[in-house]
């Protein structure tokens, strides 16, 4: 297309047809591939070349600023070089700009406020602390575990060194302790680790060095005047041992001390405290070992207590190894912890008194050096008075006797702390001081049981009375020791305590607590034993305990009490008894014929007791006759009356043992044979028995045997039960089996169905409930509902 048809074209068309082809004058109507004009300015084409690069440019920009027009509403048009140009339309922001003559200003030139910086700054700084937290958060599980994983094996590397540590220096202490012994402070300082691992190995094996390098006496450290004087190298090397050795005991034995005291060291510290107590008795410092372990003699935990229990025992029977001195310390400051706490500890802190040894002739009157010396004074007034006529001595041999004998004094003293060999009067003084603690206990502790308790105590944790059981064995023990001065008290006060619980003694309202049938049983054979032990100088009257041990019988349960007490009683009071009211024994015959009939075979051996009286009282065997009054020898009392609580005065001589033909047919054997040779015993004739055996060994023989004896009674319901297995099988139970196994395998069975009973029980309860929740809520929806018609009728 050329020039002229393009003015032409111009011209020819209206104005509004030039509209719609306003974009004629972007198409270019010359030739693109011509270069080069000939013969033209070089100058002049340059200046060509960029009007054309600025045309090209301000039609990119309009282009930019113009929108294209959907190709459906206007027609396209394509250019010589295959370009295709649609119709455009202005952007309406420049034209709103360019109708109100404003510039778009570039945001980038333009300068920010300083608001607008403090935000951005903030902004930017917020978005850099999130992108430090996530990093973070990304970074520290790996770290933590890492340094966790560090630690955990630094530590177990420096436990492992310092266990290598005590292993080293105990082995070179034990090899030369002597030349090694500053090593043990070096010991003390690891174990003040705060591992408790460590502390423990420590603790133990300081131990173990303690009691081997201990020496066997008392260290004792030289005075200021001793260490000003000049001693050979030898005596300064065995001081300086002494006084280290010295120091780190007593550094760690306040150490055990303090660890007593924490729950995570008490056991560890009472085992080593107990230990160096019953080893090293005799050293230095054993006043804080005794305290600390006199102090958990009656601990609540039962390792701990035992513990301290066998370390006093130790002291009490090794007495060889301290000479008694801690003997007498030990059993004072128990004294001093029952005194404090009212009589209520554990019963083994007063059971230790067993274990003490005491010599037979500590209890009969010495004979006093009083009296020799006296004789001495007599023989050397006689001496004087006949050599009064001689000249007196000089003064040189007055100084020489005098220095004699101080040097013969002083080296008896050397003596008598050198040898090993105790003092025959210091070992009796000393165990003088002890009984009279351990009586002295003994005698508060029954005080505090008989006397009156106030409305508001309370019992303490191991019951009203622990120490009462201990008490009384020791007191029968040793009342062979005890003074006579006391022995009417004593016996005031057992008295007191056999009868508690009767109901028609008066002291029984007023008593601190209800004793047992077995505390009761064990008053009564002490004293028994107090009685034949001092069976010279005493003369009481024993009829108050035969009427308490009378009505014990029928207060007896088995499960209950215990029968090891009763048969005892039975054998002191009524076996070993020479001679006995007939009227007493025939109320005991009777009676305990009665009691045979009611329990076990173990219980029933009581006819054991029924043989003896009837071996020692031949007029008792008039109870064997079939005469219902008794024959001849019934008393003033006609009829007997077993409801009586005096055994005199039941008049059991006017009745018959019927028992006994019931105990002949006993389905244990031993009891059965015993009653038949009851039976042959005559009354006319005076028949010597000889006594196989005593109510206590009766009585544990066949406790043993019971639980291995069948009665013929579940021998016949084995028999059936087997009967039926071979008729009748059962499933799941092999009958032909032995006992045991069927006893088992019906124990499940029952087990299993009484729990399935249980369940369905459970079940119906549940259901009732549910039951009756519903018809509440019911309820409650009816009530509701009513309530809303009233408040529309209402409205």
């Amino acid at each position: 297309m050329s020039s002229a048809y393009a003015r032409w074209l111009t011209s020819a068309l209206p104005r509004e047809d030039l509209k719609t082809i306003s974009f004629l004058p972007r198409i270019s109507w010359s030739n693109k591939h011509v270069s080069r004009v000939a013969d033209a300015n070089e100058g002049a084409l340059e200046l060509l070349y960029e009007k054309k690069l600025r045309k090209k440019l301000e039609n990119k920009e309009k282009e930019e600023n113009t929108l294209e027009v959907d190709p459906i509403d206007a027609l396209l048009l394509k250019t010589e070089d295959g370009q295709l140009y649609y119709r455009r339309v202005v952007k309406e922001p420049k034209e709103a700009a360019e109708e109100s003559g404003e510039s778009i200003k570039d945001p980038a030139l333009v300068k920010p406020t300083k608001a607008e910086k403090r935000l951005k700054t903030k902004k930017l700084r917020k978005e850099a602390k999130k992108q430090a937290k996530e990093e973070e958060v990304q970074q520290t599980p790996q770290e933590e575990v890492l340094d966790e994983v560090k630690k955990d094996l630094t530590a177990e590397e420096a436990n492992e060194k310092k266990k290598y540590k005590f292993a080293e220096l105990g082995t070179t202490l034990l090899a030369d302790p002597e030349s090694n012994i500053r090593l043990l402070k070096e010991m003390l300082e690891i174990s003040k680790d705060g591992d408790s691992t460590i502390v423990i190995l420590g603790l133990k094996s300081l131990l173990a060095v303690f009691k081997d390098i201990i020496p066997g006496y008392r260290i004792r450290l030289p005075t200021e005047k001793e260490q000003e004087m000049k001693v050979s190298k030898d005596v300064k090397k065995m001081r300086f041992y002494e006084s280290t050795l010295l120091s780190a005991y007593k550094a760690y034995v306040q150490k055990l001390v303090a660890l007593q005291q924490q729950t995570a060291y008490q056991l560890v510290a009472t085992r080593c405290l107990c230990t160096l107590l019953a080893a090293v008795p005799h050293f230095n410092y054993r006043e804080s070992l005794l305290a600390a372990v006199v102090k958990d003699i009656s601990s609540q935990d039962d390792v701990i207590r035992k513990l301290c229990c066998s370390a006093v025992k130790s002291l009490f029977t090794n007495e060889g190894k301290h000479g008694g001195e801690v003997t007498v310390e030990a059993v004072r400051r128990i004294a001093e912890l029952v005194k404090s706490h009212n009589c209520q500890l554990h019963p083994d802190s007063l059971e230790v008194f067993l274990s003490l040894s005491f010599d037979e002739d500590l209890g009969k009157p010495e004979r006093s050096d009083m009296d020799k010396k006296a004789k001495y004074k007599k023989f050397k007034k006689r001496k004087g008075s006949d050599e009064s006529n001689q000249k007196p001595e000089n003064d040189r041999k007055k100084s020489r006797k005098e220095m004699m004998s101080k040097t013969r004094e002083e080296v008896n003293a050397d003596y008598k702390a050198v040898s090993s060999d105790q003092d025959p009067q210091e070992r009796r003084k000393m165990q003088s001081q002890t009984l009279s603690a351990v009586f002295q206990t003994f005698f508060r502790v029954l005080k505090h049981t008989v006397q009156p308790k106030s409305e508001g105590s309370v019992h303490g944790a191991f019951g009203s009375h622990p120490l009462l059981d201990p008490c009384l064995n020791g007191i029968g023990k040793f009342a062979h020791l005890i003074d006579l001065d006391f022995m009417a008290d004593l016996m005031q006060c057992l008295r007191k305590l056999a009868g508690n619980g009767n109901k028609s003694a008066d002291y029984s309202e007023n008593s601190s607590c209800q004793l047992t049938v077995s505390e009761r049983l064990r008053c009564c054979i002490v004293a028994f034993k107090v009685m034949r032990n001092n069976l010279d100088a005493l003369n009481v009257d024993l009829q108050e305990f035969f009427i308490q041990l009378y009505n014990l019988i029928l207060e007896y349960q088995p499960g209950r009490d215990d029968g090891d007490l009763l048969a005892e009683a039975l054998k002191i009071m009524l076996c070993d008894e020479r001679q006995h009211d007939m009227q007493r024994a025939a109320a005991f015959i009777k009676r305990l014929a009665t009691f045979a009939l009611c329990f076990r075979p173990a219980e029933s051996m009581a006819v054991v007791t029924v043989k003896h009286l009837l071996q020692k009282n031949a007029k008792c065997r008039n109870l064997l006759e079939n005469d219902a009054g008794g024959g001849s020898v019934a008393g003033a009392i006609a009829k007997f009356q077993p409801q009586v609580l005096d055994p005199n005065l039941c008049g059991a001589l006017a009745s018959v043992l019927w028992e006994l033909n019931l105990l002949m047919k006993h389905y244990h054997p031993s009891v059965s044979s015993i009653a038949a040779t009851i039976s042959t015993m005559n009354a006319n004739t005076n028949q010597v028995f000889r006594v196989h055996a005593s109510p206590q060994q009766a009585y544990t023989e066949l406790l043993k045997e019971n639980e291995s004896f069948a009665t013929p009674s579940a021998i016949k319901r084995t028999n059936n039960k087997r009967k039926v297995s071979d008729s009748v099988p059962v499933q799941g139970l092999d009958l032909n089996s032995s006992d045991e196994i069927d006893e088992n395998a019906i124990r499940s069975k029952l087990s299993k169905h009484f729990s399935l009973l249980r369940d369905i029980q459970e079940n119906e309860r549940l259901r009732s409930e549910m039951d009756r929740t519903r018809q509440s809520l019911n309820l409650y929806e009816t009530y509701k509902m009513q309530k809303k018609k009233r408040k529309t009728r209402s409205n």
